[in-house]
């Protein structure tokens, strides 16, 4: 897999994360998965960063959104 995989993945956990925060803290309930998906994300985020020669800008995000979905179909 390459580090665009990882940095998609990532920031797609991040944002799942966020409404299931939002309907956690309305109901006054822990945010148990939102925490564990925000971990996940931050992994995925940083392991990307990390493999990637160079690293990433933000305007590298969306070229590496359409490489992950041109490998897929």
């Amino acid at each position: 897999m390459n580090s665009d995989l990882f940095l998609v993945l990532g920031l797609l956990l991040v944002w799942l994360a966020i409404p299931s925060m939002l309907s956690a803290y309305s109901d006054k309930r822990r945010p148990q998965v939102s925490v564990f998906l925000l971990l996940g994300s931050a992994g995925l985020i940083a392991y990307a960063f990390l493999t990637q020669p160079g690293g990433y800008r933000l305007r590298d995000v969306p070229d590496a959104f359409f490489n992950v979905i041109g490998q897929v179909f």
